[in-house]
């Protein structure tokens, strides 16, 4: 059995806010350092041993700098033109053997089940299957033909140990 995708293509906001809440949610313990600088800060203050604020502002800046920094990360992709195929318009053709993606009847390319790191059903919106960091493929519940063809796809990624 082959699910058939209509043609659609990844909008590129909904790409950078996947991208971004993921890769925080993955990294969260990161914003640890800088949170306790900034707990540091004040104890230092108000017991005497250290009179400044620089520290405090040190770690408030440390943070807003890391979550910046990965914000612009993922909408620096979004520009470049080596990533401009992922926000083209495809066709997708999923099996148990490989992910068939098509840009016309006669072209395309294969996407092997062993690229798939993970994938997740996320609530509302479809699947999510993870190729790397900020590379996926984000299948919303809209470009399938059918419930029948959603409930195959998630036959396939439960036979694939992804979901």
């Amino acid at each position: 059995m082959i699910v058939k995708t209509k043609r659609f293509a990844l909008d590129k906001k909904k790409y950078i806010n996947m991208a971004f809440t993921r890769q925080i949610k993955n990294s969260w313990y990161w914003l640890l350092i800088p949170l306790a600088i900034m707990l540091l800060g004040p104890i230092l203050h108000f017991t005497g041993v250290y009179k400044n604020w620089w520290i405090l502002i040190t770690g408030f800046v440390g943070a807003i700098g890391y979550v910046a920094f990965w914000y612009i990360q993922f909408y620096a992709a979004t520009q470049m033109d080596q990533n401009a195929q992922m926000f083209d318009k495809f066709i997708y053709e999923i099996d148990s053997r490989q992910i068939l993606v098509k840009v016309n009847k006669k072209e395309g390319g294969v996407i092997k089940w062993e690229t798939i790191q993970s994938a997740e059903k996320l609530s509302d919106e479809g699947f999510l299957l993870h190729i790397a960091r900020g590379q996926f493929l984000h299948f919303p519940k809209t470009v399938f033909n059918s419930d029948h063809d959603q409930k195959l796809m998630e036959n396939i990624l439960r036979r694939k140990s992804l979901l």
